[in-house]
């Protein structure tokens, strides 16, 4: 007679206590693949003829390693900002280098005061380093309330995350009241300016050289730029911080060799060289955003000025409903639950399929 025993599932290792806590990077759902996509911040618009031909030159040689620390892109970077090349650190997207300055900078028994609602991967990364994560309301116009993060900075502060452009909301930092908030902060605190959207401001030259210049008076600012968005180059993950060279250095010293691929770089560098490809996809970005606020206003959904390649529709707790009403046009967008929706501006049929959800939605209100 056999005996039939209930196998025991093997025991596995066991993740740090942490990992449970960290929250989920979430993505727009839906069962059914959209026809377009606004729900990624990514651009619409495919690289310039120059940058694919780096992408091609770079793809030919990828069986030998990058340069160790992204080389001939932070050249090209030190020229064009007027920095010097130690400076500034690359890395695989901005989020990975901000993950390195954490790691240098935060850990156990520090804290990271960040706005919320910002970028949702903000608290993953301050809980990867064991630090304490201190978000912080945004005001109601959508846009971070200085006053109280200063009033949140404490001795135990590591850092203090500002994201303007904001994501998801687009409301920009002005230029007197980021000046007033680094004078509160103290030099021994952290302040990040995560400017990924800052190339869709309007006048993004004039906000470049101004936090730029900021960086000789307040030696504790650190800028994180990327070339995902108005570069068009999400998919090969590049992006690079600008501070101080001795904070520069301690952040090379926690980061892994050649965290820059050789394809990315190569992209990167053409990119950074083809200033009128650049110009001309922030103007289309510019005019699609535009004409997307006027329409969506015009329908009295509350929708904050931009400065970046999306839209955020205060719509509170119908963002679920919104969301699917787009998906059933075909187009997919960023559902915030029980706070808004993030549409990203894309091509006009896009864009039509965006109004066509929201008309639907408003529908349903009546």
């Amino acid at each position: 007679m056999t005996t039939h025993q209930a196998t025991e599932a093997p025991a596995l290792p066991r993740p740090r206590d942490f990992v449970a806590t960290l929250p989920v990077y979430s993505k727009a759902g839906g069962t059914v693949p959209p026809t377009w996509r606004a729900s990624s911040n990514e651009s619409f618009l495919p690289p310039s003829a120059a940058v694919l031909a780096a992408i091609d030159e770079a793809g030919s040689r990828c069986q030998k390693y990058p340069t160790l620390q992204g080389d001939p892109l932070i050249e090209a970077l030190s020229a064009k900002l007027g920095v010097e090349a130690e400076q500034i650190v690359t890395g695989g997207g901005s989020l990975a280098v901000l993950q390195q300055l954490l790691t240098a900078f935060a850990g156990p028994g520090r804290e990271v005061v960040f706005a919320w609602r910002s970028y949702e991967a903000y608290p993953i990364l301050v809980r990867l380093t064991g630090a304490g994560d201190v978000p912080v309301p945004l005001d109601s116009g959508h846009r971070h309330d200085l006053p109280a993060m200063a009033r949140a900075v404490n001795t135990n502060t590591a850092a203090v995350l500002l994201c303007s452009p904001n994501n998801p909301t687009g409301t920009v930092l002005g230029a007197a009241e980021l000046e007033d908030f680094l004078a509160r902060i103290p030099a021994h605190v952290l302040v990040v300016l995560d400017q990924a959207y800052i190339e869709f401001t309007d006048d993004a030259e004039a906000s470049s050289r101004h936090s730029l210049a900021l960086l000789s008076a307040h030696p504790n600012l650190v800028l994180l730029r990327t070339f995902s968005k108005a570069y068009g180059l999400a998919g090969l993950r590049a992006g690079y911080m600008v501070a101080h060279p001795e904070i520069a250095a301690s952040v090379r010293a926690v980061s892994p060799p050649f965290g820059l691929n050789a394809v990315a770089e190569s992209a990167a560098v053409a990119a950074v060289a083809d200033t009128a490809a650049l110009d001309a996809n922030i103007e289309t970005v510019r005019e699609g955003r535009a004409d997307l606020h006027t329409e969506l206003a015009g329908r009295g959904i509350d929708v904050p000025a931009s400065g970046g390649n999306f839209l955020w529709l205060a719509v509170g707790q119908e963002s679920s409903a919104l969301e699917l009403a787009c998906l059933a046009e075909g187009v997919s967008v960023r559902s915030f639950a029980g706070e808004g929706v993030r549409v990203t501006v894309g091509s006009r049929d896009a864009e039509d399929a965006v109004l066509r959800g929201v008309d639907a939605w408003l529908a349903g209100q009546d």
